[in-house]
């Protein structure tokens, strides 16, 4: 209490309002892989557009083309035949294996904000396990604001596995992150074999590779032209570039037959943005699925409906892949919503398991004021206030089922009520929270009968 010593009018303000619990983000992605630029710094940075990560990390790796062009003249008329060919890289692959920056064109594509990138070496480093399980993984885990995680390029590390059991790990440890996964090479039979059994829930596969709208990145000066005319070389052509300067028209359409090369990428990338997108404009409660991809011609393969019974149920392991699936008059959609833990009745749902993530997370924030206060009546109450508040907006927003709040959630703070005289002795304030969470209607069964006529 203060000390007045003057005669006069003094003002006090005294706090009436209980604490609030400040939401958390939920759909902050993190990128580790490869970049062109490679920034030393002890930390990941941040990007909110694919023009920003531009200036920091620079574009793709250009691709390798060969050209050949074969024109025949005859009577003053003109036969083409033109052929692209991807050529080879050092790696033994016709496009180039790092996928970063394709990736996150994805995901700002399909609605993606603010997401951190982890730069793990350059396209001069080639692609090694020990970058991600050594450089990447343990910077990400002293970030505390991701909260998921994404690695376009461990597909072609030749351990992708243990990268993302790693991960699967680590989402685990801090109960703040959730992994999305591809299916490497569309082999769903060895990606159940491999992935383990570890902390599943905190994980969801997505299946197939997609073709997208975009187009692969080159250099013309790179691009190699073989243009014959009847047969003989034209020698002052080498390079798309030279092809410019002397034959406009001709190089216009071999730069429309480039376009026409359309990258294939896992749909990690991708779905990160989705579930940024549905978060944005529905909750994280709300599942994501039943959404479309944008920049996506099809998926590599086509999956019909028995495909999909042994991707989505899996009766041996539980193991479940989310389908991405092309359906006529609706375009590529995300048809599915689990988690990797598919036979688990608690967490089986991607929605359930990134809600409780949330909530967790905001309420273990919003609850550090009340270490070393009193561990009385007066702190409890203050304690369980502020949480009934914010699952009361929760449900107010469609997040929790049930008719009535009590319905829909409990909070315990106190003595005989979630502690006993031992715990208040220890030093310990339990708090226990309930929270009924909507799921998905996954199965929409529709039955019908006769009616007899009256």
């Amino acid at each position: 209490m203060a000390t007045y010593k003057s005669p006069g009018v003094y003002v006090e303000e005294i706090s009436k309002l209980p604490a609030s619990v400040a939401q958390v983000e939920t759909a902050i992605p993190a990128f580790i892989g490869y970049t062109l630029k490679n920034p030393v710094t002890e930390r990941p940075l941040t990007v909110s557009s694919i023009r920003e990560y531009e200036e920091i990390f620079g574009g793709p790796e250009s691709e390798i083309y060969k050209v050949s062009i074969e024109d025949a003249k005859v009577d003053d008329k003109v036969s083409r035949s033109i052929s692209v060919d991807a050529k080879t890289f050092t790696t033994g692959n016709k496009h180039s294996r790092y996928k970063m920056y394709y990736s996150l064109q994805m995901f700002f594509q399909n609605g993606g904000g603010k997401c951190y990138i982890i730069s793990i070496g350059n396209y001069k480093n080639g692609v090694s396990k020990d970058d991600f399980l050594k450089t990447g993984l343990p910077v990400l885990e002293k970030e505390d604001e991701p909260t998921l995680i994404i690695f376009p390029d461990a597909t072609s590390a030749g351990s992708y596995y243990e990268i993302v059991q790693q991960a699967l790990k680590q989402a685990a440890d801090l109960g703040d992150r959730f992994v999305i996964m591809d299916v490497l090479d569309n082999d769903d039979e060895t990606f159940r074999e491999d992935i383990g059994t570890g902390n599943l829930k905190y994980g969801a596969a997505y299946y197939p590779y997609l073709q997208t709208s975009l187009t692969y990145a080159y250099s013309e000066q790179e691009v190699e032209i073989d243009y014959k005319v009847n047969g003989v070389a034209v020698t002052t052509v080498t390079n798309l570039s030279e092809l410019k300067a002397n034959y406009s028209s001709l190089y216009n359409e071999i730069r429309l037959r480039l376009e026409d090369e359309k990258v294939i990428l896992p749909p990690s990338g991708a779905i990160a943005g989705i579930y940024a997108r549905v978060d944005r404009e529905r909750g994280v409660w709300k599942a994501p699925a039943n959404e479309s991809i944008n920049s996506v011609i099809a998926p590599v393969l086509k999956i019909s409906n028995a495909d999909q019974d042994d991707l989505n149920i899996d009766t041996e392991g539980g193991k479940s892949i989310n389908a991405i699936r092309m359906f006529s008059g609706k375009g590529v959609l995300v048809w599915g919503a689990r988690t990797l833990a598919g036979n688990d009745n608690e967490w089986r749902y991607v929605s359930v398991r990134r809600f409780y993530n949330m909530v967790e997370e905001s309420v273990r924030k919003s609850t550090s004021w009340a270490v070393f206060e009193a561990n009385d009546a007066n702190t409890w109450i203050r304690v369980k206030s502020m949480i009934r508040n914010y699952l009361l907006t929760l449900w107010k927003g469609g997040a929790l089922a049930g008719g009535t709040p009590d319905q829909a959630f409990f909070v315990k703070v106190g003595l005989g009520e979630s502690m006993t005289a031992f715990d208040i002795l220890e030093g310990r304030m339990n708090i226990e929270i309930g929270m009924a969470t909507v799921r998905p209607a996954e199965f929409i069964i529709l039955k019908f009968s006769h009616k007899l006529q009256e």
